[in-house]
Formats: C-alpha cells, structure tokens, sequence
C-alpha cells in the first residue's frame, strides 16, 4: 500500500473520530458555510483530462474541416453565397473557440474536484462551469464501483462510483490515484455492510 492509500486512512479516521466528537459542529446546531472537501483528486488528472480535451479538439475542428471542404467543393446553393465564399473560416473559429476551453478545462476541474469520506457520509464537489455538490450518507449505498478506462489505466487513476437506490443520490468520483480509489472503495464498502448489519 502506498503512502499516500496511508495517509487517507490516517486522514479518514481523523475526520471520523472529529465527527463523532462532535467537531466541526457549531455550538447549539446552527448552520455553517458550505466548505469544499477536505481531499484533492490526484494532480495527474490534469494530464488525463488535457488528453480528452485534445481528442475532442481534434475531433472538432477536423470535422469543421471536412464539412467545410464539401461546401467548398459541392458549392451548396441553398446557402448564402457569402457563407459559401467565406466557408474556410469554419475551422479557424471553430479552434479559436474550442482549443482555449479544451487548455483551461483540465487545470479548472482540477480546482473544482475534491471529495471526503468523514463519518457515514460521503461528500464530492465536481464539475467547471457549473458546479455540482454532492452528499451520500453511506447507509444508503448500494454499491460500490472502482472502474478504470483506457487513459487511467495507464496514467494509474481510477474513478470510483457510489450506487443508492436513487440516481439522485449516486455520485462519481473521478480523478483518484488507483490506490487510494481501492482503498475508498473498500472502505466505502465495509462502512455500508457495517451500517447494514446494525439496522437488522
């Protein structure tokens, strides 16, 4: 097991032993901001999610170029001849539109994603433009997934996706150090047995 799969089991009990202390809690109950999760996904997720972005660049804009090489040829006569004569422009706006977004995206979500596992709930925050929170108590998981593409297999990442019983209430962790996925896993998995046991 790696250092850092121990230093999130370090950092886990910690928070778990706070929450049961009552830590973190303000006096008499009242509420508190919304703060961001307590762990980062790991940094080479940056590299994973530049790599997606540049395939769908280069999806994007050889795609505009195609399409703009059969105007051009075929000379398509229900559109404005303006557009026709002006057509090769297409990829250009198309890559000056995408290629700045697909450069900034990855170093964005890497800001934005952060999970923690504190006590008997699971608490993620994903997302770039638009933002996405995410609170899963573990009593009602259902399953426990750590799944692993292509690009994270060999990057050595693994997302790990929490199943309840609500689509709702399921959320994806993507991003994670393939250890310490395997470890949140297990751990996620043993705390939902655990819970279960108590109910019955």
């Amino acid at each position: 097991m790696s250092d850092r799969a121990d230093e999130y089991r370090d950092a886990t009990s910690g928070a778990a032993a706070a929450d049961r202390a009552g830590g973190g809690r303000p006096p008499g109950g009242g509420r508190v901001p919304l703060r961001a999760p307590a762990n980062r996904v790991a940094r080479k997720a940056v590299t994973l999610w530049l790599l997606e972005q540049v395939f769908w660049s280069v999806v994007l804009v050889g795609g505009s170029f195609f399409l703009a090489r059969w105007i051009d040829a075929d000379r398509w006569s229900w559109l404005p001849l303006w557009l026709v004569d002006g057509i090769w422009w297409l990829p250009v706006v198309v890559a000056v539109l995408v290629v700045p977004g697909a450069i900034v995206e990855p170093f964005w979500r890497y800001a934005v994603h952060r999970w923690e596992f504190s006590g008997d709930v699971v608490y993620a925050r994903s997302g770039w433009i638009s933002r996405e929170w995410a609170f899963v108590p573990v009593s009602r998981i259902q399953t426990v997934d750590k799944t692993q593409g292509t690009l994270e297999r060999t990057l050595g990442l693994a997302t790990v996706e929490i199943r309840t019983a609500s689509h709702a209430g399921s959320s994806t962790i993507k991003g994670l150090d393939y250890e310490v996925a395997a470890v949140l896993a297990e751990e996620l998995a043993r705390r939902a047995e655990e819970l279960r046991d108590d109910a019955t």
